[in-house]
């Protein structure tokens, strides 16, 4: 972990690895997309609104995961102080925030012709949409403290307290009655068509490394104002 604490070495292997996850993750993720439209099936119950699948639990998958980066790179920021810990928080709450949008959408958009309705305050949907605002709590602080100069450790604690909910989405359809549907994938069992779940996966990987690839082009985004604004002092200084 510390052998890339080191800014330069990491934007060296960041430079290549940022482009070619992105490219990686446009090819499969529209592949994935386009099988889905074309070659799947409509569903005996839901009819072709079940394509939506294919965008509905990357995007959730996603959606929890960006907070989990944001959980772990506060965690080693609070215990080993690792300088780039801050940098991939803060990276990654954009790109979560975004695909929780996208899953609480798309959501929607199957929820109409599934349940009748476009919305309902259920564990799921609920917990999930407290995700989303805690994502514009965290980029709101993080922003805030970096403009006024505050400790980082702030947003750091905000990350790590703000992964309880995680948990909370991930169990909500076991733990209270909703119309949401129980997981159809666990450990070592599906109840998921095999037709299905072969484009899922794809999409699933497709849009994780899109979001891999938009996290490090963050990251580099920052490190690079970063520069910019010690230079810009550094020249004051010297003026």
């Amino acid at each position: 972990m510390h052998g890339f604490a080191n800014p330069a070495r990491f934007l060296r292997i960041a430079r290549w690895l940022t482009p070619t996850l992105l490219l990686s993750g446009l090819v499969i993720a529209g592949a994935a997309l386009a099988w889905g439209l074309t070659g799947l099936p409509a569903e005996r119950l839901q009819g072709d609104s079940v394509r939506i699948v294919l965008v509905h639990v990357p995007t959730a998958w996603l959606g929890m995961a960006g907070w989990s980066v944001i959980a772990a790179a506060s965690l080693v920021e609070l215990v080993w102080r690792h300088p780039l810990a801050a940098v991939a928080a803060r990276a990654a709450a954009a790109p979560g925030a975004v695909f929780a949008a996208l899953c609480l959408l798309s959501g929607s958009l199957w929820g109409r012709p599934a349940w009748g309705t476009w919305w309902v305050w259920d564990g799921r949907l609920t917990s999930m949409l407290v995700l989303l605002f805690l994502y514009f709590a965290y980029m709101a602080l993080a922003g805030a403290v970096d403009r006024e100069g505050g400790s980082s450790r702030i947003p750091a604690i905000f990350g790590l307290v703000g992964a309880i909910n995680i948990p909370i989405i991930h169990y909500s359809v076991i733990w209270w009655n909703s119309l949401h549907q129980a997981p159809s994938l666990s450990m070592g069992s599906s109840a998921m068509a095999a037709e299905f779940l072969i484009p899922l996966a794809a999409a699933t990987l497709g849009f994780s490394l899109l979001f891999s690839g938009v996290v490090l082009a963050r990251m580099r985004a920052i490190l690079a104002r970063a520069q910019t604004e010690a230079r810009l002092r550094r020249m004051a200084l010297e003026a």
